[in-house]
């Protein structure tokens, strides 16, 4: 499982008629699209990027969620990740999107902070995702709350849930892989090394180690030359690694000083984001209502299958990836697409190419 599971990389090289259509100038579908279904959530987490996403919410009703992911599965879509701007367990419909997306065709993922989520529930829906990932930043009750902004309580609630997630895959078999997340700030290092023995002791498939991402103001006040000094420590937590868990860190990004070296956004006709207030934006860094100019709609106005093939959605596209934006000074950093675009960034400029043979086939291949 660890050498099958990309967590610091991306997969187009599996997407090759998606990427080679993009290159001739087609409209291509996404391979995958990341949102919520609320920008709700009972949490106030110190890092939360989704105090900077805010914009006009309209109402997403189960009729809404059922005809995008009919429109997801009519026009290509091969994934949806229920993550983006808000807390998508907030919303009563989460449990039958997620079956009515499978049921179309599509691979389901949910990434939550696990504590509304309703364990009655789980062995309904943990056959119909890909993957489950926990959002959990410490080890440490007291710590978990600091950081989360919620109480103590909580912590023990979501512990409980991944143990029950954990043993309904065990007894049942099944394929959905089961996570945990942690958001590194310096000012969390202590947590590292207990929630990597954590996620060991609780039997989950992985814990990823990632950055946190800051606006083009710094408004989270993000350090990026600080993550050096947690080299080591992060290393360590690596080595809880075995054959049926890993511990994995993303180091590009968590080295990189919040840099980019591309100036053009590539990526998001692959990999597009919805608010939890309905809007579709190329990312998650554009929700804001300040960044209008690069909004294309919404889906409780307006289908996802009709802005997709209006101009505006492409005109929006063509944008971003033209002079006229420049990825480097006019959008947060290390954002999702991040990845995707410095290997897109190459494949133009003709310094990487399309593998022919990309090898084994990676675990949850359609989340780019």
């Amino acid at each position: 499982m660890p050498e099958r599971l990309i967590l610091d990389g991306h997969k187009l090289h599996w997407h090759r008629d998606r990427v080679e259509a993009w290159l001739r100038g087609e409209r291509i579908a996404p391979i995958t699209i990341d949102c919520a279904l609320t920008r709700a959530c009972g949490y106030r987490c110190e890092y939360c990027y989704g105090q900077l996403q805010a914009n006009d919410e309209k109402q997403m009703t189960r009729d809404v969620i059922f005809r995008f992911l009919d429109d997801a599965a009519e026009i290509g879509v091969r994934a949806i990740s229920f993550v983006s701007d808000g807390e998508s367990t907030c919303s009563p419909h989460l449990y039958d999107a997620i079956l009515k997306g499978r049921d179309n065709g599509l691979d389901m993922a949910l990434g939550t902070n696990g504590f509304l989520l309703k364990d009655d529930r789980l062995e309904e829906i943990l056959p119909a995702l890909t993957y489950l990932r926990f959002n959990i930043s410490a080890a440490d009750p007291s710590r978990y709350a600091g950081i989360h902004g919620c109480p103590e309580s909580c912590f023990h609630k979501v512990v409980c849930t991944i143990g029950k997630a954990v043993r309904i895959k065990r007894e049942r078999g099944l394929a959905v892989t089961l996570g945990l997340q942690m958001v590194l700030l310096p000012q969390y290092a202590d947590q590292v090394i207990p929630l990597a023995r954590l996620g060991k002791d609780l039997g989950v498939d992985y814990l990823v180690i990632k950055h946190c991402s800051d606006d083009e103001n710094s408004s989270l006040g993000v350090d990026y030359s600080k993550y050096h000094d947690l080299t080591d420590i992060v290393k360590l937590a690596e080595t809880f690694s075995d054959e049926r868990y890993l511990v994995k860190a993303k180091w590009s990004k968590i080295l990189s000083g919040g840099k980019r070296n591309y100036s053009r956004c590539y990526g998001p006709p692959f990999i597009m984001q919805f608010s939890g207030s309905g809007l579709v934006a190329p990312c998650g860094m554009l929700f804001n209502s300040k960044y209008r100019e690069y909004h294309i709609g919404n889906i409780a106005d307006t289908s996802f299958r009709e802005l997709w093939e209006g101009e505006r959605y492409w005109e929006v596209i063509s944008r971003i990836s033209s002079e006229r934006f420049d990825a480097r000074t006019m959008c947060g950093s290390l954002c999702l697409q991040h990845k995707v675009n410095e290997f897109l960034w190459e494949l133009k400029h003709g310094r990487m190419t399309l593998k022919n043979d990309p090898g084994e086939l990676p675990m949850h291949c359609n989340f780019i």
